[in-house]
């Protein structure tokens, strides 16, 4: 690692000169459109550059096969593999305070970066903790034959109309088994894994999933909500196969993981440091050992992410209803949380190391949370780069909504690139 006061080739040069970053955002032009420029407000006396174009592949399936891993709300390997890049070197560390479903740590480990991430609720790290450390597929074939996947308590009439009778008495019987597991303390890699598939498989909207039809498997509905899409599909649940299940998805997510993978980025994910914790306090970090913060927190009250978990927290034996994740309902309510974030941010980045933080358009547009971000990161101690737009002929909210490309849901990434003098 470079020293703390060596910002690297990409920092920001004298002071009115653009960075290299800048620079290279500017001549853009990989995929045949112009960058268009722009300025944001950053206080009353000054502003930031924005630059707006497609700075990577609109594709919807792309990356390493371990990133096939649902989850609310997540951004593309794409993203933080843009930032890993270029603003961090191979054996520096990379921080998600706001990890999910762990993007960012799992493209860090795969560019031979230090993955490090936080998240509030402990099935982030559930998610993570496998793909960073993933087993032999053998090994993994070898404990579902071997699990003893019977359940011969009460059937939940609430958990009936996702699944049928007997593949709930199966999910029952794994999830008995792998709490057992982690309270004796005997929980281990490929018990680890299995859990993180069988999360990813419990509700979705084709036969590769344990349910019937529903939502998206990131977005598990109210059994009040899914009765009535039974009604109207006329449909009950179908007898699903829990061992084939988490088989088929552990080969996909395996396919790209070659011996040369596991050797060279998992001597980095031993390094890993994963936390389970409000991103405003992360004590197990040390001052200034961050290099690159690539993030996206909770945009305002636009996500339930409490409620769109609440099947895979159940599964995992959490209490979902106790997870303190930030839900600020107005701008300055959410600018008061994500200075906190930023204060302890300045804290654990080292001097010359950078922050890419996205966030998105909300309500519709009419709000556009760069601009809530700008002042606060200032007034934290971050020195405003740029502003980043990743404009595309897209949208992320899923198809299955009816939704036509950019007419609704968040259709750009804005990242706002902060250094740390």
């Amino acid at each position: 690692m470079r020293p703390p006061g060596d910002s690297g080739p990409c920092a920001a040069s004298s002071a009115g000169h653009p960075s290299p970053l800048a620079r290279e955002l500017a001549a853009f032009a990989t995929f045949g459109t112009s960058t268009v420029l722009g300025q944001i407000p950053v206080g009353s006396d000054r502003t930031a550059p924005t630059f707006t174009n497609e700075f990577w592949t609109s594709s919807q399936r792309e990356g390493h096969s371990l990133h096939e891993v649902s989850y609310r709300a997540c951004f593309k390997p794409s993203l933080p593999a843009f930032f890993v890049e270029r603003l961090s070197r191979p054996g520096e560390l990379v921080l998600d305070p706001f990890m999910g479903r762990g993007t960012t740590p799992l493209e860090a480990a795969l560019r031979g970066r230090v993955p490090c991430g936080n998240d509030v609720n402990p099935l982030s790290a559930m998610l993570v903790r496998p793909r960073l450390h993933p087993p032999e597929l053998p090994a993994i074939a070898a404990r579902l034959r071997d699990l003893e996947l019977r359940w011969d308590g009460p059937l939940e009439d609430d958990l009936l109309v996702f699944f049928h009778p007997d593949t709930l008495r199966e999910i029952h019987g794994l999830r008995t088994w792998l709490l057992q597991r982690q309270a004796a303390g005997t929980l281990d890699p490929v018990d680890d894994w299995i859990r993180m598939v069988a999360v990813n498989r419990l509700t979705g909207h084709s036969s590769g999933y344990f349910s019937v039809y529903t939502l998206p498997p990131n977005q598990a509905t109210s059994p009040q909500a899914q009765r009535k899409i039974n009604e109207k599909r006329n449909q009950v649940p179908e007898r699903r196969d829990v061992r084939a299940l988490v088989l088929k998805k552990s080969k996909s997510l395996l396919r790209d993981v070659a011996p040369l993978w596991r050797s060279q980025p998992g001597s980095l994910a031993a390094q890993a440091v994963l936390l389970t914790g409000p991103a405003h306090t992360m004590p197990a970090l040390a001052d200034g050992c961050v290099q690159l913060v690539v993030t996206s927190p909770p945009f305002l009250d636009v996500v339930q992410y409490a409620t769109d978990n609440w099947l895979r927290c159940w599964f995992c034996g959490i209490d979902a209803a106790t997870v303190p994740i930030t839900m600020a309902r107005t701008v300055p309510a959410w600018q008061q949380a994500m200075g906190e974030v930023f204060c302890e941010l300045f804290r654990v980045v080292r001097r010359g190391g950078w922050v890419a933080f996205e966030v998105g358009e909300v309500k519709g547009g009419t709000v556009r949370l760069e601009e809530a971000v700008l002042p606060v990161a200032a007034a934290a101690g971050f020195e405003p780069e740029l502003v980043m737009i990743n404009a595309q002929e897209f949208t992320k909210t899923a198809n299955c909504w009816g939704v036509d490309n950019n007419e609704a849901g968040t259709n750009t990434n804005r990242i706002v690139v902060l250094r740390r003098p």
